[in-house]
């Protein structure tokens, strides 16, 4: 059975970041849809380049058991996310991460991604390498210096240059 992924973008994205995971799973013929974290499908990079997304993430809400796994991709947008937290794409971000957890999904992410997985509530008792700006935020994982971790479903990059480092773990993961 081929795999999917869920790929959430905040507005503005981290293009680095995602487009390391664009291309990872395009080249490993892992089908990918990316929903953007926002109110409309269009958003930008940190850098301002303008990208359309294929959906946004309220239409992601019920259809977790389409994919196999959610990739976190962070920006400018997580900085100022407490400002932000009631938008409803921000309730939507949410949620939809309790959901994708709470069916065993696999968790992908980088730098902020773990303070917004404890922020869900879904990173209790997991191992997490996080941006160092993000550690004290993460109150329920173990937060490390490692620059990636694989713990059960969760992967996490210490920030994007990282990505790289834990992509092998994961397309093995999606794969099986």
């Amino acid at each position: 059975m081929a795999k999917k992924v869920a790929v959430l973008a905040v507005n503005p994205v981290n293009g680095f970041g995602l487009f390391q995971y664009l291309e990872a799973f395009f080249e490993n013929g892992i089908s990918y849809k990316v929903y953007a974290v926002a109110e409309t499908k269009e958003i930008k990079t940190n850098s301002g380049i303008e990208l359309v997304a294929d959906d946004v993430i309220a239409n992601l809400i019920g259809h977790e058991d389409d994919f196999d796994a959610l990739v976190f991709a962070c920006g400018d947008a997580v900085p100022v996310f407490a400002q932000h937290a009631d938008k409803p794409y921000n309730v939507d971000l949410m949620s939809v991460l309790k959901a994708f957890a709470g069916k065993g999904k696999i968790l992908i992410g980088h730098c902020a991604a773990g303070m917004l997985f404890d922020f869900a509530g879904i990173a209790e008792g997991k191992r997490l390498a996080v941006h160092p700006l993000a550690k004290p935020a993460v109150s329920k994982g173990t937060a490390t210096d490692e620059k990636s971790v694989v713990d059960g479903n969760f992967y996490t990059a210490q920030s994007e240059n990282f990505v790289w480092t834990m992509m092998p773990q994961v397309i093995e993961a999606l794969k099986k």
